[in-house]
């Protein structure tokens, strides 16, 4: 699901945050500069068993994998012969394998359409689907998916119509301030920033009948046509025909089956008013090149988008993103869709350690909006398939990890975390009890810089391992490549993939992906050309991005689930609280707030104190062969996290529980540090503020105490 602002918006959105870095290049220049440029870090060498590993992991194998994937639809609740399958290799390669099946709200697409109808009655009606291409095989099939906002509502609207900007709350609060109607009118929205179901919730909220939401090529840099690339299948540019599909589920609410919240959806559970998360006005995705009349007929009417002063209000398209309406140029929409519970399946493989209370759990989403889906999702799952057989090799010669790997495959992702959600909450428990680690990996590979987002305690082992792994056959360490991506930045969990449930139930997680740099080639995510043709042409020819991201999870997974000591760094999670802290504080004088946050302060100190302790006892552990001692840090360490949940969720959204960062109210994606602190200051709730000050320091204080020894 993820671009991270969305993370699979974080695909996109990291391009734009990346925009500026010199040392980006096109796919094929890297590979030359790269093979080249002098290594800055040294290879770590690896144990013998990493070594098995390591070779074990071919990108031949991942090309087959990808393959297979790409080419059938696997919509949500469409794909049990994908589940098979998938559980099948696992258990070729030696994992105790299963399908596990919820039954679950969903909805799919009947059909829709869009009119633009001027003033002087004539008309302009886009076609609504993408190009069918002779060079992408998938592009034509004949049951290729169309285009459509899973969880849109039905109906059929005729009004005028506003230019939103990107629909987030601050947009239709600078709208409201310029008193441009928006009450009866749809919208029009653009693509970034928050996660597409809340422009949708803001519409809503606003009085808007109808919301259109299209692709902007601002989004894409310098790679557009108008600079004088050419556009997919010819050449690196988006193809003017693209569209975004994707969820409309309100995601900062709550995740999973809206149904059911905070429980399993099983046939026969009881069933909620799913209104809370799901929108009462249709929406319709588009492509930028049919967005273009639809603007154009706004120019000149309402505030002319220079003057609207919102940051991303004006993006690349030759229109001046006024903001309207234009009176007696209306749009006429229609969406209809099929509501209906169905079965969908997760496929779970085993590896039993010899330690029974402590477990990795490592995961990937398998649906997809799409047939191909070459990088959204099938990056990943053809990576996890690869994985499995890697262990697969030392599970032969007689190996067995000292704690338990559970591998998942979820179904469901994109609706809005449907497959995991459920399947933590029928298992939270017995997750509560063992989980050390969850690592996920969703879009593994649409370009050739790797970047990861993770809780603090795996920030260390993370970078480490990444040292341990040559980036696609050239003389350079994954590490070396991470850090001129991102300059040593480890972004802060949100939401937008499937580590969401467990993050919120205190384990703590890691997401990782390979994405393009701010020259790299377009990756069309959620659209018909994210396909196989796309990834062996422009995103990864030679699926050596794929092969380095298996490497670097096999060994991740290895190395957390094989280590006589758990490899946790806590006082690096103590340095991030401060940090956390330090951006409070800059909220709250940009606020003008006056809240007193020594109690915050307090615990910080008191869980950098017990990280301190917990530390020094792991060195006596290792350095004294005291296995007591072992066991205790270990337990520790599994358990730490915890505390962050212990004093329930936040304000009208309880599903979210960690009191130290969270998907953003008004972004579903994006992390807010301190969420309930914050989000309170923002909004001028001193009371509320001050509660979750209390919060916040009681559940660091529960974390602490757990780990001191």
């Amino acid at each position: 699901m993820c671009y991270r602002s969305n993370r699979k918006q974080a695909l996109a959105m990291l391009v734009m945050l990346f925009l500026t870095c010199a040392s980006a290049c096109l796919h094929e220049r890297f590979l030359h500069t790269s093979s080249i440029k002098k290594r800055d870090t040294p290879l770590t060498p690896l144990s013998s068993e990493e070594a098995i590993l390591v070779n074990a992991i071919s990108n031949t194998t991942i090309s087959q994998w990808s393959y297979y994937y790409t080419h059938g639809a696997h919509l949500a609740g469409k794909n049990m012969s994908m589940a098979e399958w998938t559980a099948d290799h696992w258990r070729e390669s030696g994992w105790n394998s299963s399908i596990v099946s919820y039954d679950v709200y969903i909805n799919y697409p009947i059909n829709k359409s869009l009119s633009l109808v001027y003033s002087n009655g004539t008309t302009y009606t886009p076609d609504l689907e993408e190009a069918v291409l002779n060079e992408d095989e998938t592009t034509s099939y004949p049951n290729r998916i169309p285009t459509f906002h899973g969880y849109s509502a039905n109906g059929s609207v005729n009004a005028e119509f506003v230019y939103v900007g990107r629909g987030q709350q601050v947009d239709f609060d600078r709208l409201n301030e310029l008193g441009v109607p928006l009450e009866g009118k749809v919208a029009v929205a653009k693509y970034g920033g928050p996660f597409r179901g809340l422009k949708v919730k803001n519409a809503q909220e606003n009085g808007m009948i109808g919301v259109i939401i299209f692709t902007d090529t601002s989004d894409d840099g310098n790679i557009t046509e108008a600079n004088g690339f050419a556009a997919y299948p010819d050449g690196p540019a988006r193809n003017p025909s693209a569209v975004q599909r994707g969820s409309v589920e309100f995601l900062s609410t709550y995740p999973g089956d809206p149904t059911t919240p905070g429980y399993p959806s099983k046939e026969g559970s009881p069933r909620g008013d799913p209104s809370p998360v799901l929108p009462k006005i249709p929406s319709i995705p588009i492509s930028y090149v049919n967005a273009i009349p639809i603007l154009a007929a706004l120019d000149g009417q309402g505030t002319p988008g220079t003057e609207v002063n919102r940051t991303g209000w004006v993006g690349a398209l030759n229109v001046s993103y006024s903001t309207g309406p234009a009176p007696g140029t209306t749009i006429s929409m229609s969406n209809f869709m099929e509501d209906k519970y169905t079965p969908i399946w997760n496929s779970i493989g085993i590896i039993n350690g010899t330690i029974a209370d402590e477990t990795i759990v490592i995961g990937n989403h398998r649906d997809a909006w799409i047939i191909g889906g070459a990088a959204d999702p099938n990056s990943g799952t053809a990576i996890i398939v690869e994985l499995a057989k890697a262990f697969g090799e030392l599970l032969s010669q007689g190996w067995r990890p000292k704690r338990n790997i559970v591998l998942a495959s979820w179904d469901g992702e994109e609706y809005g975390l449907l497959g995991s959600t459920e399947w933590v909450e029928e298992y939270v428990p017995w997750l509560s009890e063992t989980t050390v680690s969850y690592l996920n990996i969703d879009v593994g590979a649409s370009g050739p810089w790797p970047y990861i987002e993770a809780t603090p305690e795996l920030h260390t082992i993370a970078t480490d391992i990444m040292k341990k792994v040559l980036w696609m056959n050239t003389n350079r360490t994954m590490y070396d490549v991470w850090l001129e991506y991102t300059e040593g930045s480890i972004g802060v969990l949100g939401s937008g993939s499937d580590y969401t449930s467990f993050v919120h139930n205190g384990i703590g997680s890691i997401d990782m992906s390979a994405g393009p740099g701010a020259t790299d080639p377009i990756y069309h995510y959620h659209s018909n050309f994210d396909s196989y043709h796309w990834m062996t042409t422009f995103g990864d020819p030679s699926f050596l991005a794929h092969k380095s991201m298996a490497q670097y999870l096999t060994l991740l997974a290895y190395n957390l689930s094989n280590d006589d000591l758990i490899q946790f760094d806590l006082p690096n999670y103590g340095t991030q609280l401060e940090k956390y802290y330090d951006d409070l504080i800059s909220t709250i004088n940009s606020n003008s707030q006056d809240l007193d946050t020594s109690m915050l302060q307090d615990a910080i100190e008191e869980f950098k104190t017990g990280a301190t302790e917990v530390q020094a006892a792991a060195q006596q552990a290792i350095a004294t062969n005291d296995s007591d001692l072992l066991t205790l840090v270990n337990h520790k360490y599994r358990d730490f996290q915890r505390g962050f949940v212990s004093q329930g969720g936040l304000p009208n959204r309880e599903f979210y529980r960690h009191l130290i960062f969270a998907p953003g109210l008004d972004t579903g994606y994006a992390a807010t540090t301190f969420p309930g602190i914050t989000e309170a200051v923002e909004a001028q709730n001193t009371s509320l503020a001050t509660q979750f000050l209390q919060k916040t320091a009681d559940a660091i204080l529960v974390a602490a105490n757990i780990i001191k020894t």
